[in-house]
């Protein structure tokens, strides 16, 4: 089963991504703001990542940032998510391989999808 390390601050979106992609088959764990996902990650990794960027005390850019310089060997795929669109919200991320952007309001179906494709893709070139 593949693990998922959800960062964000807002309890009903937690709720609602939570349990699509429990259903969908990934076990989730939670973290409300960038500081307790770097105390996850002291512990373990998980396959993905999906971080908001808008968090109190780190955002989720700095988080994105901090994971870079902490783990530059890291091989779990990160997707932010955000309503912001401008380009400046999102040069700093060319910085950081492995990450991908998806837009708010977060359609459930288009991440599980996205999710899902990418282990597919992940399984491929392993073999």
């Amino acid at each position: 089963m593949k693990r998922i390390l959800l960062v964000e601050d807002e309890a009903h979106i937690v709720r609602v991504m939570k349990m699509a992609l429990e259903r969908a088959g990934f076990a989730v764990e939670t973290a409300g703001n960038g500081e307790e996902a770097l105390k996850y990650l002291e512990n373990g990794h998980p396959d993905v990542m999906i971080t908001d960027i808008d968090m109190p005390r780190m955002t989720g850019r700095e988080l994105c940032m901090r994971i870079n310089a902490d783990m530059p060997d890291r091989n779990f795929f990160i997707v932010v998510v955000t309503a912001r669109t401008e380009i400046e919200h999102r040069e700093w991320s060319r910085l950081i391989p492995n990450l991908g952007f998806l837009e708010k309001p977060v359609s459930v179906r288009k991440l599980v999808s996205r999710l899902e494709e990418r282990f597919t893709d992940a399984a491929v070139s392993e073999e």
